[in-house]
């Protein structure tokens, strides 16, 4: 199964890594299938370092209807702007 990856958005915080969250746009060249996958670590020192890493996959509607506008969104949305351009001239379909 091959996946391309689309990396929307990244975001590290803490002075050491300690929470990191990431969401790409996934195409799954073997079921044609489009989607966003987000992965979320979060290290916690208190544990002895023990590391919690969630993925989440959803469908793109379900993605830019969550959570407000962050950089992913934005970031979504300026590719899907490249691929349909809008038009301005009336009566054009």
């Amino acid at each position: 199964m091959a996946l391309l990856k689309r990396e929307l958005y990244r975001q590290v915080k803490g002075p050491e890594v300690t929470h990191a969250d990431r969401s790409c746009l996934v195409f799954d060249t073997d079921s044609k299938k489009l989607y966003i996958e987000r992965e979320v670590a979060h290290l916690d020192a208190s544990i002895g370092g023990e590391i919690d890493y969630q993925t989440a996959t959803m469908d793109i509607a379900e993605y830019l209807t969550r959570g407000g506008e962050t950089a992913g969104h934005r970031e979504l949305w300026r590719l899907l702007r490249t691929l349909f351009p809008e038009r301005h001239d009336p009566g054009s379909d």
